[in-house]
């Protein structure tokens, strides 16, 4: 998994969320507990998150993959610095026809990142707007894209980074619960299948796989 262990306040960083919101959400029985890590805890994130304690999403019929179109999916992004890759991830965003204002995106986006990375330590950054932007899509969305090498990202321990998720929701409960499922989709084994994936359809196929799988194992 991403993190052996997370905080609320770094639970709260890479949500963009208030540390004192997501604490009361932790109080109110919407979170388990104070610490979140190992896979145990990230299900019941996931789980706490939806259905009854989240009147956004269904949890039953809630399927992250679903939110990622082949448009939105690149196996050699044209980036080799951090402000390059967002700008393709926005880009790559834009080809999927759902955004509305794309330089609204990249803005938020960046703003996003200049107060924390999103970066984790197994190569992975899940970049994201600070606040959720109803306005900005037509509908929530993910892209998906993987760059040629790894670059700095701003990782903990200065890991590079090579595989990114473009996550723009609609509501923070929406952004909360894909973000809890995309923890538990990016394994390690995963990850290491999307960096051998040799087109985007094959990058694809693997995360909604591995999603079954999850969806499965929680049933």
């Amino acid at each position: 998994m991403p993190y052996k262990s997370m905080s609320l306040e770094e639970f709260a960083k890479h949500v963009a969320m208030d540390v004192r919101d997501v604490r009361r959400l932790a109080d109110r029985g919407k979170l388990p507990g104070h610490k979140v890590g190992g896979e145990e805890r990230l299900i019941a994130l996931e789980g706490s998150m939806s259905g009854a304690t989240c009147e956004d999403v269904d949890d039953a019929g809630m399927v992250v993959t679903d939110l990622i179109g082949l448009d939105g999916v690149d196996v050699a992004l044209a980036a080799r610095t951090r402000p390059s890759v967002l700008r393709e991830l926005v880009k790559l965003a834009d080809r999927t026809g759902l955004l509305y204002d794309a330089e609204g995106l990249l803005e938020a986006v960046e703003q996003r990142e200049s107060l924390c990375s999103t970066a984790l330590p197994n190569g992975v950054a899940i970049p994201h707007p600070r606040q959720p932007m109803p306005y900005v899509s037509a509908e929530p969305l993910i892209c998906a894209a993987r760059l040629s090498g790894s670059i700095a990202f701003g990782a903990r321990g200065q890991e590079l980074t090579r595989l990114f998720f473009l996550i723009c929701c609609h509501t923070d409960r929406y952004h909360l619960c894909v973000l809890a499922r995309l923890m538990r989709i990016l394994d390690d084994g995963t990850i290491d299948l999307l960096l051998q994936a040799e087109t985007r359809e094959k990058l694809l196929e693997i995360l909604i796989a591995k999603e079954k799988q999850v969806i499965s194992q929680t049933k």
